[in-house]
C-alpha cells in the first residue's frame, strides 16, 4: 500500500535557526528588510511575504534595497501596505532596529548598502539558499541549499511561528518559488516545492492571474531586445556551450528595464546538448555582467567562482571587468577547458 510522505514536515535544522531568529522578532522594532541588486522575484516575494507576516506581529517594517523595485513585481506592493523605502537609499536604515536580510549569501551583493550595512551596529539576520560565503550580511542565520527558494525557508517561518498565510502573502510565497525554480522546470523543484505551491492555491493564490502578471505582460521593447540578443547566439557543439551577448546601450535602446533580462540565457540553454549556457551583458563602464546556466553535472558554481561569482551549481553570475570582446574570448575559452571530457564537476 502506497503511503503518502508529509512533504511539508520541516528539518529540525530549519526549526532551531527559526526559533533563534524569532527572538529577534520583537513586536514594537523597527526592522528593515533587504535583498541583492536587481531583485529577482524570489527576493521581491520573500521581502513582501515576510514583511506582512512581522506586520502581524506589531513590527515597523520597511523594503531598503540596493536597486529601484522592479515594475514586474509592483502587484506585490498594490495595495500600499508594505512600505517601499527603497528610493531613500541607505539613509532608509537610519533608526532601524534589526535588518533581515534574504537571498543573499554575500554581503557584497547588496551594492550601494555593503558598507552601509557593514557598519550597522543592531541584530543582522540572513535568511538564504545560496552556498555560503566568507561574507555574510548578518550573524544570525536560517540557511538550507536544498531549499527551492528563499520563499520557500519563509514559508517554513510562518508555520514554525504560526503566521497567518493570508492570499496575499500567499501571492508572494507562490511569485517567489514560481520564479525561482523556472515555473517548476529547474532542478532544484521538488516534490515540497509542489506541495507548499498546493498549500499556497488553497491560500488564494490564482495560478493563471500569477501566470500572465509574471510571463506574459512584457513589453514589446522586449520581444525587440530579445530578437536581437538571439541574433548573436554561438554554440560550440563539441563542449556543449552555448552563448548570447548584449552590447551596452539596450535597455535603453529598446526602452526596457534589468527585469526584461530575465530567462534571456535559458534560449541558450534550451539548445540541444547544452550543457553550459552563457549570457553575457557588457554594462558599459568596462565591466561585463555575465549569467551562466547548466545542465546535467555541470557546477557553474564551481565556475564561476574563477571569475569572481558564484550562485548555485546550476544556475550563477559573475561581475568581470574588461571590454564584452574580451570577457567573452576569456570566459568562453575557460568553459571549453572546463567542460572538456576528462574533468568532472559534478553538481
Amino acid at each position: 500500500m502506497h503511503t503518502v510522505p508529509d512533504y511539508l514536515a520541516i528539518p529540525e535544522p530549519r526549526r532551531a535557526a527559526i526559533r533563534a531568529l524569532d527572538r529577534e522578532l520583537v513586536p514594537g522594532r523597527r526592522v528593515a528588510l533587504s535583498t541583492h541588486m536587481n531583485a529577482d522575484g524570489d527576493g521581491c516575494g520573500s521581502e513582501v511575504a515576510l514583511a506582512r507576516m512581522l506586520m502581524q506581529r506589531g513590527l515597523d517594517v520597511r523594503i531598503v534595497n540596493p536597486t529601484p523595485w522592479p515594475d514586474l513585481f509592483d502587484f506585490l506592493l498594490a495595495d500600499g501596505e508594505v512600505k517601499n523605502a527603497t528610493p531613500k537609499g541607505a539613509k532608509a536604515l537610519d533608526g532601524i532596529d534589526l535588518l533581515i536580510v534574504l537571498d543573499i549569501s554575500d554581503v557584497t551583493r547588496l551594492g550601494a548598502l555593503t558598507e552601509r550595512v557593514r557598519g550597522l551596529s543592531v541584530p543582522k539576520l540572513v535568511i538564504d539558499h545560496h552556498i555560503a560565503s566568507d561574507d555574510p550580511a548578518g550573524n544570525i542565520i536560517l540557511t538550507d541549499v536544498t531549499a527551492c527558494a528563499t520563499g520557500e525557508l519563509v514559508y517554513d517561518l510562518a508555520c514554525v511561528l504560526g503566521f497567518d498565510i493570508t492570499p496575499a502573502i500567499a501571492q508572494a510565497l507562490y511569485a517567489a518559488i514560481l520564479t525561482d525554480t523556472g515555473s517548476f522546470r529547474f532542478s532544484n523543484t521538488s516534490p515540497r516545492c509542489h506541495a507548499m505551491a498546493a498549500d499556497l492555491l488553497a491560500a488564494g493564490v490564482d495560478p493563471e492571474e500569477m501566470y500572465v502578471r509574471i510571463y506574459a505582460s512584457a513589453p514589446a521593447g522586449r520581444v525587440r531586445l530579445l530578437a536581437e540578443v538571439l541574433s548573436t547566439l554561438g554554440v560550440d557543439a563539441e563542449h556543449g556551450l552555448a552563448w548570447l551577448s548584449m552590447p551596452a546601450g539596450g535597455l535603453e535602446k529598446f526602452d526596457v528595464r534589468q527585469e526584461d533580462l530575465d530567462g534571456i540565457v535559458e534560449h541558450a540553454r534550451s539548445i540541444a546538448g547544452t550543457r553550459m549556457a552563457l549570457f553575457f551583458r557588457d554594462l558599459g563602464y568596462g565591466k561585463v555582467k555575465v549569467s551562466f546556466r547548466s545542465t546535467g553535472e555541470v557546477d557553474v558554481n564551481a565556475f564561476a567562482r574563477q571569475f569572481g561569482g558564484g550562485g548555485h551549481a546550476k544556475a550563477s553570475g559573475a561581475l568581470i571587468a574588461g571590454s564584452l570582446d574580451d570577457v567573452r574570448a576569456r570566459v568562453i575559452a575557460a568553459a571549453q577547458q572546463y567542460l572538456t571530457p576528462t574533468n568532472v564537476h559534478p553538481a
